[in-house]
């Protein structure tokens, strides 16, 4: 049986309100999250991510009411992020409503935290979210960074990804530093040399600015397709995401209602 690809809107959260920029810079109010959220799983979002963006700039948790606010309102399954260091923040995640949780810097400052979340919650629970920028610093041309991009570290992207699958990581959400916000296209390149690496499903972020942009990050092996700005401004519905996918050959997941996709 054929896996559909899931098309997941991004709701980059700061002080309880959506927000989008580029390459995480001047960043723009883009809306209520409750709202938005509800308005993608209308549409027939496969899933939601809820990135809490200056949690670990301000070196404090993500802010749980608007997680729980809501995790109240849609029923499709929900990715939260942002300031998570413990096996005990993603006991309180998954409390107010979470269904996944993803980890960044906390994993980076101390990689054992990615077995302790797998061991107690199971490797479906966790997502290992990665903001990787190229580099000449690193091996494969690839380095991992921290702090909404502001900050590179000394770990090459491509063997950061092959521990983390190893350490418990039970899916990677990718995101493109260079492409973030420029509306030019995922970096298939980096999609490609990690689906070569690890086993694990493969989340493509970063860049989506067309329609035509999705296939080619599915065919580079990304299970999921994930953008932000495109959905949040209207440019185009996640049904129109899916049609665009299925029209490229790609099983999509039909909305409850079946409308636009196929």
């Amino acid at each position: 049986m054929t896996i559909a690809t899931r098309v997941i809107p991004c709701l980059d959260v700061a002080a309880g309100r959506v927000v989008k920029g580029v390459n995480f810079l001047n960043l723009q109010d883009a809306g209520d999250p409750v709202e938005l959220a509800a308005k993608y799983a209308e549409q027939g979002a496969d899933e939601l991510t809820f990135l809490d963006v200056t949690a670990t700039v301000d070196d404090r948790s993500t802010t749980y009411d608007v997680v729980q606010r809501t995790a109240e309102q849609v029923f499709i399954p929900l990715t939260v992020g942002g300031g998570v260091r413990s096996a005990e923040d993603v006991a309180r995640l998954l409390g107010v409503g979470a269904d996944k949780v993803g980890i960044n810097s906390g994993a980076i400052a101390r990689p054992e935290v990615i077995g302790e979340i797998a061991d107690r919650f199971g490797e479906q629970v966790l997502v290992l979210s990665l903001d990787v920028k190229r580099s000449p610093r690193t091996a494969s041309g690839f380095v991992v960074t921290t702090h909404g991009g502001k900050r590179e570290t000394e770990l090459d992207a491509l063997a950061w990804c092959v521990e983390a699958v190893e350490r418990g990581a039970g899916e990677l959400l990718v995101n493109s530093m260079d492409a973030d916000g420029t509306l030019a296209g995922f970096d298939v390149e980096l999609i490609t040399r990690v689906r070569e690496l690890v086993n694990v499903p493969v989340i493509a972020s970063g860049g989506a600015g067309k329609l035509e942009h999705f296939a080619p990050a599915v065919d580079a092996g990304a299970d999921a397709v994930l953008a932000a700005s495109v959905f949040h401004y209207g440019t185009f519905t996640v049904g129109q995401v899916k049609q665009a996918l299925a029209e490229a050959g790609h099983t999509v997941r039909l909305s409850a209602r079946g409308r636009e996709e196929r």
